[in-house]
């Protein structure tokens, strides 16, 4: 498509007609990456990071128990499921069909955290200023550890039935005796102890806030309650805030973090005074986190609202630490937040990602899969159950999944909706992949339409297409398309997977159009450089511009787009006498090349 400028000497143009250059020829709609891929709709399919389409563990809803958000999931020692959330501190026993039953409630905001004792005794960290309370196998609850604190983050318990806090404002982990007596284990420079676990020795790694620090504190037994050793900065990530440790069989860890961090210290607060009941504000617009607004005391200085997040945008970054402590980062993202990490049934790392509720499998060597995708904005808490089945919650709303360990069956992927810009005629649809991708393991569909919403009164699906070799797709001229392919064999080693998908087609030819004529003033010469010798006060000519949209362009149907007119303007008008010259603005939506022919007249 092109503008050029044409320069008449001492004659005016009276008619200008454009010609096409080349007739339309076949084009090639082309998904290949996972940028792509990932605009689509997949359920019971992986896209991987390198560009594949691949089958997914089985996603399902186990439960909905009715709350904006779970924080954690835990098993007793029989098997059964628990979940934790809020608002209103709420811990909930979920049965096989997913059916609830509530075994705690109290009126703070969220029940944080939860832990269970070897006799079956459910721990129960409440926040903000909550405490931790205990609740036994027939029901009995009592307030059994009051930190008096700002927030409660985790709870962990050691072999020795020995209970751990991690807290927030002033980033101290306490210690609990079976008893309820309880007393400082560590205190930092840090704000937060965000997140707590133990390694395969019995040290107590945590988790830091605001600088996102990894400490392995040594556990000394004592004959009363558990005193800190040695403590050692086993690593200090990128990010702000560490939210999540896991350890695997062979001794590695696993660490999540998340947020920018700020080079400006973090000044700790004093002890605050009673504060009347805090008004609270879900904020899921950006990063899901709340905003915890105390109300006003009369007369007091006015307090400032409290991220409960402490970090709700930053982006994330996961990162491994061997045994002997060497670090290897395994994935990062600007946009991506990682609340928590798991293990799948096959033993790779799992993420818990918000603001998407992804759940990210890390294949290794920089590879990755988004292997299931919830309606929830978070995935806040991922726990290995029995047979291979993991175990998934959610924030905004609040649910709980089933993930695996079973492949879906017969997982569909949906493409975005393509736009041709021009009614088009449809071809052939061909695809390559590895296993089985070519031979009829997975079924192809594709539909086309003149909306750009593929629910508006789209074509059915035409199909199914198991052959990259058959003929044209069965479906009518428009302007958009969509394709959709089905796996329809998931089952043990080489499932198929899809490495590209491509759509040919014809746009219809368009007739060019021009879209505006200016004629320049007599004398005035438009040319991309002046000529030699020529003086600089002769270049600074005003041109007349073509005005798009006027009286020589015209109405494309609703089925064609009107590409916006392109002018290759000159850079330089300058005097030059004997000179008449014409500007014209065209455009053709075939994006063909186009020849002009001029006619004029004296």
């Amino acid at each position: 498509m092109k503008s050029p400028t044409i320069l008449v000497c001492a004659m005016a143009a009276t008619l200008l007609t454009p010609v096409l250059a080349r007739a339309e020829h076949t084009r090639y709609w082309r998904e290949s990456d996972s940028a792509e891929f990932e605009k689509g709709t997949a359920k019971g399919v992986a896209i991987r990071s390198d560009g594949k389409l691949m089958p997914a563990l089985q996603f399902n809803q186990l439960s909905d128990p009715n709350l904006a958000y779970v924080w954690q999931l835990r098993l007793d020692s029989r098997g059964r499921l628990y979940a934790a959330g809020g608002p209103n501190a709420k811990v909930i026993r979920l049965d096989d069909a997913g059916k609830a039953t509530t075994v705690f409630e109290s009126p703070e905001l969220a029940a944080q955290a939860i832990a269970f004792d070897a006799k079956d005794n459910l721990y129960v960290a409440t926040s903000p200023d909550g405490k931790v309370y205990k609740v036994t196998p027939d029901g009995q609850k009592s307030v059994f550890f009051d930190p008096k604190t700002k927030y409660i983050w985790a709870i962990q318990i050691d072999r020795q039935g020995n209970l751990f806090v991690g807290t927030g404002d002033k980033g101290e982990v306490f210690v609990v005796s079976s008893e309820g007596k309880g007393q400082v284990f560590y205190q930092g420079d840090e704000r937060h102890a965000r997140s707590l676990a133990f390694d395969g020795k019995g040290n107590l790694l945590i988790g830091t806030e605001p600088n996102g620090l990894i400490l392995r504190v040594q556990v000394e037994e004592k004959s009363a309650q558990p005193a800190a050793g040695a403590t050692f900065v086993v690593f200090e990530t990128n990010k702000k805030e560490v939210t999540s440790l896991a350890e695997d069989g062979q001794g590695n860890l696993y660490a999540a973090s998340i947020g920018e961090k700020t080079r400006t210290p973090v000044p700790l607060p004093q002890t605050p005074a009673p504060q009347p009941q805090p008004v609270i504000t879900a904020q899921t617009s950006s990063g899901g986190g709340l905003t915890i607004t105390p109300a006003q005391t009369p007369g007091a200085p006015p307090v400032a609202p409290l991220t409960y997040f402490a970090s709700a945008t930053g982006g994330a970054e996961v990162v491994k630490l061997s045994p002997d402590g060497s670090p290897e980062t395994l994935w990062t993202s600007r946009e991506d937040l990682v609340f928590a990490t798991g293990f799948a049934p096959s033993g790779k790392l799992l993420l818990g990602t918000g603001n998407k509720g992804a759940i990210i499998e890390l294949e290794g060597n920089d590879v990755y899969s988004s292997v299931a995708k919830s309606e929830s904005e978070q995935v806040t808490s991922l726990l290995a159950g029995p047979g291979g089945k993991v175990f998934v919650a959610t924030a905004n709303p609040g649910k709980v999944f089933t993930l695996g360990p079973e492949y879906a069956k017969d997982g569909t992927f949906e493409s975005d909706t393509f736009d041709a810009r021009i009614f088009s005629h449809w071809g052939r649809l061909t695809w390559w992949g590895e296993d089985g991708a070519t031979r009829g393991n997975i079924a192809f569909y594709v539909r086309s339409g003149n909306t750009s919403s593929p629910e508006k009164d789209w074509s059915p699906w035409a199909g199914p297409y198991k052959s990259p070799d058959q003929e044209a797709v069965n479906c009518p001229p428009a302007r958009f398309a969509q394709w959709k392919a089905v796996f329809m064999d998931t089952s043990g080693a080489g499932a198929p997977n899809i490495s590209w998908v491509s759509l040919a087609y014809q746009p219809k030819n368009v007739v060019p159009v021009i879209e505006d004529i200016a004629i320049q003033d007599p004398g005035v010469r438009v040319q991309g450089f002046a000529p030699q010798g020529a003086s600089p006060a002769l270049m600074n000519v005003q041109l007349r511009m073509p005005q798009h949209g006027g009286v020589f362009s015209s109405s494309p149907s609703s089925a064609e787009i009107v590409k916006p007119p392109r002018v290759e303007v000159p850079t330089l008008g300058f005097e030059d006498k004997g000179y008449e010259s014409v500007i014209w603005s065209s455009h053709d939506d075939n994006d063909d090349d186009l020849v002009f022919t001029i006619y004029y007249r004296t």
